[in-house]
């Protein structure tokens, strides 16, 4: 892999573009596009003070940093538009959001969200149109880029994980409550965002929502005192119920449908995944988390002070290590509240083949589960097993490749792994790699973001970041 320079950002608001020819970040409340190719400033805007009405709602006070601008003054979400053509920026302790053309400097366009307040905005899929919570869960609005015209949803539950839109962009799901109760509300993105089905949902706390990629189901479960996953079609019928026997005690920490939508795979803070099929709606498989590592798979290990031997430039092999072997366990006391417990992340792989999980009982360990082919017996197993010196922080999938991962401990330093390594006779074999950031200051890999097209990541620290692209055979960067 090839570094660019060190670069600054604020927020960890630094992303490619879709077409990943162009990389946008930000600095306090300056938005910076950059060219992929030579990282050389292409445009910069200012997200300007918002007038006094918004001032006087506002009514805060705060320190300057050293550039003059307030904290409170900061972008806090910025974003691509699907084709490219827009960025968004937005200050939400401001209230206000600013949307910049990439072919016309001049070019803006203005939000201010009023006495509701600002929590989140972002991009809607089609890119013409913008989504802005506000404060206290009182409305989610839509603003059109094309008409001007703002259309509005009354009490989302959750502005983070309680909505979602189908893979063809056509229906917007929204969790909301009304009167105390759950409900949930589809509308078509098509039509201005019109409700097309309104209904109450069997959940008394809801704590969050997965929409399959088909389209046709949506899972919503329980908050943490109880585990049930309900799955309801969109038009408001229950098709399944899910809540494991005994009862674990806590309920449901992250679900994730599989590429295909046959399957959910569904963990709680028990250390244990439920595979449920999509036809019974029942447990296919269950996945557990254990210290011993069962013969068959492989446990990839970080090589004690690599970093130091090779002064954080270059890289190195994990250490392979076969047969059993054993990882230890901090187990979670759950007579405390927040218990390190449960499976943090689950992430399929593009083709649905591979499951990665990370446990919170094993911060510096991530687990690698393979599953069949559709012509074969239904029996995931675990693959591989990756355990670092440090805790990992942030873990990705390659968005083409489907058997390539990336992650970051931090560290100066990211590790990866890809089943797609040649060997010298000829068949390909998994290779699991250490590779330093050849940095000149202090550079602490935090978090990572895959580009588009798979060729290249964002490393990000604290306050600044920098590129790594992949090198082709004949020495070209990718």
């Amino acid at each position: 892999m090839d570094f660019t320079e060190i670069y600054k950002q604020s927020g960890n608001l630094v992303s490619f573009s879709p077409g990943a020819h162009f990389i946008l970040n930000v600095v306090e409340n300056t938005l910076i596009v950059r060219r992929t190719d030579t990282l050389q400033i292409a445009r910069t805007w200012t997200v300007t003070a918002p007038s006094s009405t918004a001032n006087i709602l506002s009514n805060s006070k705060s320190t300057p940093s050293n550039s003059g601008v307030s904290p409170e003054g900061w972008i806090s979400h910025a974003g691509w538009s699907c084709d490219s053509e827009y960025i968004l920026a937005a200050s939400a302790k401001k209230g206000i959001v600013e949307v910049f053309k990439l072919r016309d400097e001049n070019w803006n366009a203005r939000i201010e969200a009023g006495v509701e307040g600002l929590l989140k905005s972002e991009w809607a899929p089609d890119g013409r149109h913008i989504l802005c919570f506000s404060q206290w869960g009182l409305r989610v609005t839509i603003w059109s880029l094309v008409t001007g015209d703002a259309t509005y949803i009354q009490f989302p539950i959750h502005p983070d994980r309680g909505y979602a839109f189908r893979s063809d962009s056509r229906y917007f799901v929204l969790a909301e409550r009304h009167r105390s109760k759950d409900a949930m509300g589809v509308y078509d993105t098509a039509d201005c965002y019109k409700l097309v089905r309104h209904f109450p949902v069997p959940t008394s706390n809801l704590s969050s929502l997965a929409l399959s990629p088909t389209g046709n189901h949506v899972a919503i479960w329980e908050g943490i005192l109880e585990y049930k996953l309900y799955i309801l079609s969109l038009a408001g019928d229950v098709q399944g119920t899910f809540s494991p026997k005994p009862n674990p005690g806590f309920g449901v920490r992250n679900a994730a449908w599989h590429p295909t939508g046959l399957f959910l795979a569904v963990a709680g803070w028990d250390d244990k995944i439920h595979i449920l099929d999509g036809l019974t709606w029942s447990a296919a498989a269950t996945l557990e988390l254990s210290s011993k590592i069962p013969v068959g798979a492989t446990l990839w290990r970080e090589p004690s002070n690599w970093l130091e031997i090779t002064q954080g430039r270059g890289f190195l092999s994990y250490e392979r290590l076969q047969g059993p072997q054993t990882i230890s366990l901090q187990r979670a006391d759950p007579t405390k509240p927040n218990p390190k417990s449960g499976a943090i992340q689950l992430e399929w792989n593009k083709t649905g083949t591979l499951l990665l999980v990370r446990f919170e009982t094993c911060p510096t360990v991530v687990h690698l589960y393979d599953f069949p082919a559709s012509s074969d017996p239904f029996v995931p197993r675990l693959r591989c097993v990756f355990q670092h010196s440090k805790p990992v922080l942030h873990a990705q999938w390659n968005p083409v490749r489907k058997g390539s991962f990336a992650l970051c401990s931090g560290s100066g330093s990211i590790y990866t792994w890809s089943d797609e390594w040649t060997g010298e006779n000829g068949v390909e074999e998994d290779m699991a790699e250490c590779i330093g950031v050849p940095a000149n200051t202090k550079f602490e890999t935090r978090s990572i973001k895959w580009a588009p097209d798979g060729k290249g990541l964002v490393l990000l620290d604290r306050e600044v970041f920098c590129c790594a692209f992949e090198v082709e055979e004949d020495g070209t960067e990718s």
